[in-house]
């Protein structure tokens, strides 16, 4: 028979390690091999002041998920899907191959799915923290 409850400790083990992922990848791409950041833009003709920007806000972004309030986490996860919607367009029109795409597609579908699981989260239980959960 199906146990509700060791279903929940499981979606919350997943989205725990898609937060981990999502934050490893944005650290790495955006600390670790910033020089690659700095040629992409420049390739793609964007400016450095929105390379700078872009920056802030993806790690800002990927820190809030790891805040134990569900607002937050919500917040940081629509702003990174935003962002990432926002290099897919840039890909597409840039005319890049699907590979060179694959990351910001799915590091947008890891933060949709974390989006969506903590706001059913928040609406079962609207005054609750968030790690409660965990």
């Amino acid at each position: 028979m199906f146990n509700e409850e060791i279903y929940m400790i499981t979606i919350a083990s997943i989205i725990y390690v898609l937060k981990a992922l999502v934050t490893g990848a944005i650290f790495f791409v955006w600390v670790v091999r910033y020089q690659n950041i700095v040629e992409e833009f420049k390739l793609y003709g964007l400016p450095s002041w929105l390379r700078d920007l872009v920056g802030i806000l993806k790690l800002s972004f990927a820190f809030m998920l790891h805040i134990p309030d569900t607002t937050v986490v919500l917040f940081g996860s629509l702003g990174i899907s935003l962002l990432m919607v926002a290099a897919l367009i840039t890909h597409l029109r840039i005319k890049n191959p699907f590979y060179k795409m694959l990351p910001a597609f799915s590091l947008m579908v890891f933060c949709v799915f974390i989006f969506s699981h903590t706001y059913i989260v928040l609406l079962e239980h609207p005054f609750s923290n968030l790690f409660e959960f965990v």
